[in-house]
């Protein structure tokens, strides 16, 4: 049944990709940017709904009214793609910092590319940071909040993997506060499988770190504490007590 549903699933996720691409591409560049984001994401919501109903997948969402009212940098822990189309609607308009080659996905690439993320080449780790902290403020300045995945890959249920901080430091450089995110969304959509698995998918919005006057070490020591602390209350599997530290500080999607 779960290979049935999956199935069912990618027939309407590409599909809506095909349809979505052919219709919204031509003319999303002669939006402005934030209504571009509300065309594009349009695609986001449908699938966060068809994922829904094809895969017997239930939504347990809290903490929303947690969001704050202007731009912020949102740290979510990564396990999946998921959480990169949903996390697009929490806050909007929303940067995503991602790898360049996403980029390069027909039609699914072509719209990224419109909605002004962060693309970073992995194979150039120094030049990455320098990237990223240094468009991040620029988007935060534009009003638009910053998306960033501090584990730097996906990391599947029951792992853990040290946070880097340059999030933590665009945050306190800008003095917006950092939101931080945890969910299981792995456990119902694997990362490196196609068969999907219904039952709970949560996720957790925290209360708002506020960055002014403190160090980017310091935040990111709470924003840590505060996600792991909400995985080992909503995750299936087991959370291990220590990270695997990282092969590089590489700030990607």
């Amino acid at each position: 049944m779960n290979v049935l549903r999956s199935l069912l699933f990618y027939v309407g996720y590409f599909l809506a990709m095909l349809v979505c691409g052919v219709l919204f591409l031509p003319v999303a560049p002669l939006l402005p940017l934030r209504h571009r984001y509300r065309l594009l994401n349009l695609y986001n919501h449908f699938i966060i709904a068809w994922f829904r109903w094809t895969c017997g997948v239930r939504y347990e969402m809290r903490g929303l009214e947690r969001l704050p009212p202007g731009p912020c940098v949102i740290l979510a822990n990564h396990q999946c793609e998921w959480e990169t189309v949903y996390l697009q609607l929490l806050h909007p308009p929303v940067c995503t910092v991602l790898k360049q080659e996403l980029l390069r996905i027909p039609l699914f690439g072509w719209g990224l590319r419109l909605l002004h993320p962060i693309a970073l080449d992995r194979s150039r780790p120094a030049r990455a940071m320098k990237q990223v902290l240094t468009q991040g403020k620029s988007r935060l300045e534009e009003g638009l909040s910053v998306l960033i995945f501090p584990e730097g890959t996906r990391v599947a249920p029951g792992h853990r993997r040290r946070y880097n901080k340059s999030g933590a430091v665009i945050a306190c450089r800008a003095g917006v506060p950092v939101l931080p995110v945890a969910h299981n969304a792995g456990e119902r959509w694997p990362g490196r499988h196609w068969v999907k698995n219904p039952g709970r998918l949560s996720l957790v919005v925290g209360e708002p770190i506020q960055t002014e006057g403190r160090s980017p070490e310091e935040v990111l020591v709470d924003v840590e504490a505060w996600i792991e602390a909400r995985l080992a209350e909503i995750s299936e599997v087991p959370r291990p007590a220590t990270a695997a530290p990282p092969a590089t500080e590489k700030p990607l999607a």
